[in-house]
């Protein structure tokens, strides 16, 4: 790379912003860094101005504090100490040495990338030699299954990709060709590019969508969303902090002897009966057939309502692996989906024990922005329909009707308080403050960096915004005595006498006695049947089989 040192530096902080957040969310990935155009060389080809810093491992805070060292002014005295300046490099010598880099690692990847910081567009303009070496580098990494990104970065004049990296770089087989993303000036732009290439697109599943029992295609189940957990914490031996392995082992509790896998049945009670089952008849139990989406029909896209969300999407694309010409039914489908507003529902089997569900297939028309690249993929999102057993009977409170003055109130409160809403701008406070406590514990930090908690409201700009509107709506809603911070009476301080709790027991006594008889007592949740057994003056424990089988007794006996 080329002076001034100030890409030199964006880069620096580019990496190490990977590291780190790859050190929190994937860690078992491998990583490594290598400068080209260095007065020193070191690397195992003994290539000359190629210096490997690190070679290919996992991310750690060592690694994290190597380049550490080279940030700041007195990092760049250093940088320049060490590594030195020229600009008689070969870029694909270069490419040789990332390729050997790979050749040297013993387990299986996934997938290998090189992305390669520039902010020179033509770099051997004045030797054709170099230049057809480094196509020639670049075609073997192509062929070897290495992809290599182009990361360029604001020049004078501009960056002109036409001059020689559109011949170099190759792309995976999940992105789109499109046009190059813009040159970045600025780290945030740096790391947008960084960070859309550094994970690849996994599968959730590759499955087929039946449309009949002769014709069906093959598609690639992707999840959108996924809710971000702590990762889990492990259990070290405190003397040598060893991971500690937890073996789990089933004893005779009459006789205290070990106990096979062959020696343990499973058995559930129904109707105050065991019923034993074997081994191999329970996991027959979880199969519902085999997985896959099998059409149901079709429906108005007007049928399905805001209240049948219960679970975030999933998104389906077409997959050529599995079932040839499946792209060109699966885009017929869509195609005419969006053009009649229909969905596709189906039965969605996703693995082989995981019970079916019923889907909506909502159609998704591709999205370009202005400069033809892609935003939004053609495809249909998968979305879980609830079943009759999800749907909650809620009581409602008695409506009370506003006055139109209320409400034109109220709309101009509202009015004042949108904003346009980004998922995107609200991060986990929770999450993001963990992870800070490691990395400053990794880093041997004095003190983590403090989260900022953005899912708390803005007070003051609220309060700015509102000015009187809101002591106006009190005026209109409220009466005049009405203080909102006063302590409310409680029922039985007004009453004359001590208000006794009612049971909330929604089944009648023939009801219970029913379910009794027809073992399906455990249809009913904890709470119901707590109450059942109050209002019968039983002591059924706090566990819900202890609560059937006091229930189950007492309608044996009476």
């Amino acid at each position: 790379m080329d002076p001034p040192s100030a890409w030199i530096l964006l880069v620096e902080r580019c990496i190490w912003s990977v590291y780190t957040s790859k050190i929190i969310s994937s860690d078992r990935d491998l990583l490594g860094v290598v400068f080209y155009g260095t007065e020193k060389n070191k690397n195992c080809a003994d290539f000359k101005h190629v210096y490997v810093l690190q070679e290919l491992g996992n991310p750690g805070a060592k690694r994290v504090l190597e380049l550490d060292q080279y940030k700041g002014d007195k990092g760049q005295i250093l940088f320049r100490d060490t590594f030195g300046h020229n600009a008689d490099y070969s870029l694909g010598e270069a490419l040789w040495a990332c390729s050997n880099l790979f050749s040297d690692v013993r387990v299986r990847l996934s997938h290998k990338r090189i992305m390669l910081f520039t902010n020179e567009d033509d770099p051997h303009a004045n030797d054709s030699a170099k230049a057809k070496l480094a196509r020639t580098r670049a075609s073997d990494l192509r062929d070897t299954g290495i992809i290599l990104d182009l990361m360029h970065l604001k020049k004078p004049g501009g960056f002109d990709i036409s001059l020689f990296y559109r011949d170099i770089v190759n792309i995976a087989e999940d992105e789109d060709l499109g046009i190059q993303p813009e040159q970045s000036e600025k780290l945030e732009h740096l790391m947008k590019k960084v960070r859309a290439k550094e994970t690849k697109k996994r599968t959730l599943a590759r499955l087929n969508l039946y449309l009949n029992k002769d014709l069906s295609l093959s598609v690639g189940v992707y999840n959108l969303l996924r809710k971000a957990y702590k990762p889990y914490p492990v259990k070290l031996y405190r003397e040598t902090n060893e991971l500690v392995k937890i073996k789990t082992r089933m004893f005779n509790a009459k006789t205290g002897s070990l106990l096979l896998p062959s020696d343990t049945k499973r058995a559930q009670t129904y109707g105050n009966r065991q019923i034993v089952l074997e081994k191999e008849e329970t996991e027959e139990l979880r199969r519902f057939g085999s997985p896959g989406l099998y059409l149901i029909g079709f429906k108005p896209l007007s049928m399905l309502k805001q209240h049948h969300h219960i679970r975030p999407s999933q998104f389906i694309y077409p997959e050529e692996s599995l079932i040839n010409g499946s792209t060109t039914l699966f885009n017929a489908l869509l195609m005419k989906c969006l053009e009649r507003e229909m969905m596709v529902l189906c039965r969605y089997t996703a693995r082989q024990n995981i019970p079916p569900r019923f889907v909506a297939l909502i159609p998704q028309e591709e999205e370009v922005d202005e400069q033809k690249v892609q935003i939004a993929p053609p495809g249909f999102h998968i979305i879980f329909l609830p079943y009759a057993d999800d749907k909650r009977k809620v009581d409602f409170t008695e409506k009370v009707p506003a006055s139109q003055e209320q409400v034109d109130k109220m709309k101009e409160i509202v009015q004042k308080l949108r904003f346009r809403y980004r998922i995107d701008s609200f991060e986990n406070p929770v999450l993001q403050q963990h992870f800070r406590n490691l990395e400053a514990l990794a880093l041997d930090m004095l003190e983590p960096e403090q989260a900022e908690d953005l899912t708390m409201p803005k007070v003051e700009e609220m309060d700015r915004r509102l000015g009187n509107l809101v002591e106006e709506f009190k005026e209109l809603v409220y009466p005049p005595d009405y203080n909102p911070r006063g302590k409310a009476v409680k029922q039985n301080e007004a009453s004359d006498g001590p208000a006794k709790k009612r049971l909330k027991v929604e089944i009648s006594k023939d009801e219970l006695r029913s379910h009794v008889q027809n073992g399906t007592l455990g249809k009913f949740t904890v709470s119901v049947l707590k109450d059942a057994c109050k209002l019968y003056g039983l002591k059924g424990g706090g566990k819900k089989q202890e609560l059937m089988d006091a229930l189950t007794e007492y309608f044996s006996e009476h």
